[in-house]
């Protein structure tokens, strides 16, 4: 067979392999979800299979299966019932808005009338106290329908939610059980090295697990603490405005605060000084610490992005991933910093062993004097 022959046939696998790799992941795009959080969570508690269950290592499948086991007390079912819970408190929320029994253009005149300032404020920047709480009125209204038929949907589409979750556990069992094999695999079949390769998967893992920790335990421990001084203040919600603000929490720069700071200064500006100092000191001083003292011990110095990249790429994620776009977004940004990395570290490698070898080549072609 002729070379060009060879090359030909060689061109026409590769592009077919190609090809096909595209169609089985077009064909994997419907469960998404699922593969990335069983992904993510083999990630995340395979440190601890090998750790807590060891002594089982003859024994994968009760290996994999006790792992499952302690993933789903610590993370899945607390998820389960909590999303359960925030759902029937937010109709709760939209049915007392709708019926009027809370009314947020009430709350802007009583801010209205304890701040004068406020009113010079706002006549100053051309905003009407009026059309500001048709709008406010408008904006609870339209958010109370939209949870309500998000809710709708997710009563319809309960099969699905279903399946999605028990292919996520399958899912998971198999990645606990065979998850090094995998990567093994994964090493003999990508053509860019087997150190580059091993590499990078470790990269990879220590970037999602960092990630994942880093965002997501800091978002509910912000939104936890949030959740509790507002339902220790007597707050109405206190439950889904703790899930609001670990969301919020994931912002850079204002976080959890943009729900509690609105909320502290309509408690001090309706006359609650005592609540309303509570608020902000138990905001500033112990919620806006959080973020500080855990992010660094969960991230990390070498995988913690800055704030701008954070806020780009969560966005980002969201748009493109939906509410999953909250961890990848941000864990997208982090491979691409860790690629770049190495590949820099690579090339500066290379050009220092360049110039060592130029150098010793100097060296043995200079004159030597007798």
């Amino acid at each position: 067979m002729s070379h060009f022959a060879q090359n030909l046939e060689t061109r026409v696998f590769l592009w077919c392999l190609l090809l096909v790799s595209l169609t089985f992941l077009w064909v994997l795009k419907p469960f998404f979800g699922p593969i990335f959080w069983a992904c993510a969570l083999t990630i995340i508690f395979y440190p601890l299979k090998l750790s807590l269950f060891g002594r089982f290592q003859h024994r994968p499948s009760l290996q994999a299966l006790l792992t499952l086991l302690l993933c789903l007390v610590i993370v899945i079912i607390p998820v389960v019932v909590l999303i359960t819970s925030v759902t029937a408190e937010a109709l709760t929320l939209y049915q007392k808005v709708e019926n009027g029994e809370i009314d947020p253009g009430r709350y802007l005149e009583k801010i209205q009338t304890t701040l004068p300032v406020v009113q010079g404020f706002l006549d100053r920047v051309g905003i009407d106290l009026t059309e500001l709480k048709a709008r406010a009125g408008d904006l609870a209204v339209n958010s109370g329908k939209l949870i309500a038929q998000h809710t709708l949907s997710i009563g319809q589409n309960a099969f699905k939610f279903v399946l999605d979750f028990c292919l996520m556990l399958y899912l998971l069992f198999f990645l606990l059980r065979e998850g090094q094999s995998l990567v093994d695999l994964m090493v003999r079949a990508l053509p860019m090295g087997d150190k580059r390769e091993r590499l990078l998967f470790a990269k990879f893992a220590e970037v999602t697990r960092a990630t994942v920790k880093g965002n997501l335990v800091v978002a509910i421990v912000q939104g936890g603490l949030g959740g509790l001084i507002f339902w220790a203040l007597g707050i109405p919600a206190a439950l889904l405005w703790a899930v609001v603000m670990a969301f919020c929490s994931l912002i850079p720069a204002v976080g959890a605060a943009i729900i509690w700071g609105p909320v502290a200064i309509y408690l001090l500006a309706t006359g609650s000084f005592v609540s309303g100092l509570i608020l902000v000191a138990f905001g500033g001083g112990v919620i806006g610490l959080v973020d500080n003292i855990l992010r660094p011990l969960l991230v990390g110095r070498d995988t913690k992005l800055p704030d701008y990249v954070v806020l780009l790429s969560t966005f980002g994620g969201l748009a493109l991933f939906g509410i999953n776009g909250f961890v990848i977004g941000p864990l997208v940004a982090a491979l691409f910093f860790a690629f770049w990395g190495i590949f820099m570290r690579e090339i500066h490698i290379a050009d220092s062993a360049e110039e060592a070898l130029e150098a010793d080549k100097n060296t043995e072609t200079a004159p030597h004097n007798d």
